[in-house]
């Protein structure tokens, strides 16, 4: 690893942390009151949870809200797993490329 790739995952490891604690709380404690009915597999937080575990905070973070609009009313449904790679086009500072918004 190149020194700078040492320098980001020390800065990126206490936010994915943080976001993947903050999406276990959720789980367990708002999403069992709601109801457990996603129209994905694997559900949105889980989805969310590796994505940000896989590619980091930002990436990932985005990977999920991508996700999270695909679940809206006339959305896409069914088994959409996290890709093992990002995107060809993606870069950081157009992050709304990580993600699959149709």
């Amino acid at each position: 690893m190149f020194i700078w790739q040492k320098i980001l995952f020390i800065i990126d490891f206490p936010f994915k942390i943080l976001a993947v604690g903050l999406i276990i709380i959720y789980r367990y404690s708002f999403s069992a009151f709601s109801g457990r009915n996603c129209r994905h597999l694997p559900s949105c937080s889980e989805y969310t949870k590796d994505a940000i575990w896989r590619f980091g905070f930002w990436q990932g973070g985005w990977m999920g809200l991508a996700r999270l609009y695909r679940c809206r009313p006339n959305g896409s449904e069914g088994f959409d797993p996290v890709p093992e790679k990002l995107p060809k086009n993606s870069k950081c500072y157009l992050p709304w490329r990580y993600g699959r918004w149709k």
